[in-house]
């Protein structure tokens, strides 16, 4: 298995138009969801009186949810294909649920957009697909379901996938980074295998679809950058800093900068799970110990760097964010808490330059006063104290925020533009 390449996929979509099923689908006719695990989630559906819901089951672990028969909350679930290995993120439709998709969205290299043949694009499949385009995602596969309640009809499927295509390149997709599948996930056709009732579809089936994605490179040749989640003062060892490496690669002997507080030193040894390592690479979740530092010199939220290529202090800097759900609404001024990275402090909206329209990323009204739940907005934002920013572009991992207000998600972003602070 660990020969592999490695994909991240994540399934969005409205709420009733088939995902979970799609999901649990996917799991069975792959060998990942055991006949007997089957048999069991098919006798709980039915006992809730939802005898359909059979494969949803396999995702929603929640017995709320499993009541409810709606997904609240972001679960993982593997298995293979012939080519890749996949992790699915299942990110939930329902409106309210938006900050999960996003916090799923955040770590997939792929998303399955599942729209059901009969209703077609919803007002929520624009806003999956917009927030898909910028959370960064560049594959998408869009899987027409339920094909089975349109008796099989190749008509309706072109209808949906004219009307889908259109919607995705008005936010930003380019022909070749999306491929429509015809699939009914209750009946299985299309999924694993190739369904004699659509002779007219002369593609491959998803899970063949899903083998061609090609898994990101890992940024290796990016400058190292390791955001600190902890620090441990460990007897007779010294500082222990733990986090995990982003980009680039970390060997003893590096030497390293720590920002912002601008120490310097040597990493001395890495090790992980234990075991000590000659080299760290994105992923790795690694503790190390560095020559030269200090109590002081390094917390959590600080990001370390090399020396030649320091992580960037924010001055201040741009970003595109979504508001997911604000009581009121958000003025010029408003300081909440941004998680960035491994960091949390409060930074402040000095200016909102646009706001976009959240269906195609058009500009709807330049400098507005405030912005409330659902708007999308370019803005500019200060930091009340020195902290690691990147842009999106550069260093993805680095780019991205929530912001948090009142005990919940307010809005979620990524940064466009960063002006640094300047050097002491």
């Amino acid at each position: 298995m660990a020969d592999k390449p490695h994909v991240n996929l994540v399934f969005i979509g409205h709420v009733d138009h088939g995902k979970s099923t799609l999901v649990g689908r996917l799991l069975y006719d792959s060998g990942a969801l055991s006949e007997q695990e089957y048999r069991k989630l098919e006798a709980e559906a039915k006992s809730v009186g939802k005898g359909t819901f059979a494969f949803a089951f396999a995702m929603d672990n929640l017995k709320e949810e499993r009541e409810r028969g709606v997904t609240i909350d972001v679960s993982y679930k593997k298995f293979e294909g012939k080519k890749n290995n996949f992790t699915i993120i299942d990110a939930p439709g329902h409106k309210d649920f938006i900050k999960n998709m996003i916090t799923g969205t955040s770590q997939a290299d792929a998303a399955v957009l599942v729209i059901a043949a009969k209703e077609g694009v919803m007002a929520q499949t624009k806003e999956h697909a917009f927030l898909a385009q910028v959370m960064g995602l560049k594959q998408l596969i869009i899987a027409v379901n339920k094909m089975d309640e349109v008796n099989y009809d190749e008509a309706k499927f072109k209808e949906v996938q004219d009307q889908a295509g259109k919607l995705l390149k008005s936010v930003g997709y380019k022909d070749n980074q999306i491929t429509f599948i015809p699939v009914s996930a209750w009946v299985g056709d299309n999924v694993a295998k190739k369904s004699e009732k659509m002779g007219w579809y002369k593609e491959k089936p998803l899970i063949e679809t899903l083998d061609d994605i090609i898994p990101p490179k890992p940024p290796t040749d990016k400058p190292l950058r390791l955001p600190v989640q902890d620090v441990y003062n460990i007897k007779g060892v010294g500082l222990v800093p733990v986090g995990r490496v982003e980009t680039g690669i970390a060997k003893p002997g590096d030497k390293i900068i720590v920002e912002p507080t601008g120490a310097t030193g040597e990493i001395k040894t890495l090790e992980m799970h234990h075991e000590q390592l000659k080299q760290a690479v994105p992923g790795d979740n690694i503790g190390f110990n560095v020559r030269g530092l200090g109590k002081g010199d390094i917390a959590r939220g600080d990001v370390i760097g090399p020396v030649n290529d320091p992580p960037t202090v924010a001055k201040e800097f741009e970003a595109q964010i979504v508001v997911l759900s604000h009581p009121t609404a958000i003025p010029v001024g408003y300081t909440p808490v941004f998680h960035l990275h491994t960091a949390q402090l409060s930074c402040k909206i000095t200016e909102i330059m646009e706001k976009l329209d959240p269906k195609t990323g058009q500009v709807k009204e330049k400098n507005p006063k405030f912005l409330k739940t659902g708007d999308a907005a370019k803005v500019k934002i200060v930091p009340t104290k020195p902290v690691v920013v990147e842009e999106y572009k550069k260093f993805p991992q680095l780019g991205r925020f929530a912001i948090r207000d009142m005990g919940q998600t307010v809005a979620a972003g990524m940064v466009t533009k960063v002006v640094p602070r300047e050097k002491k």
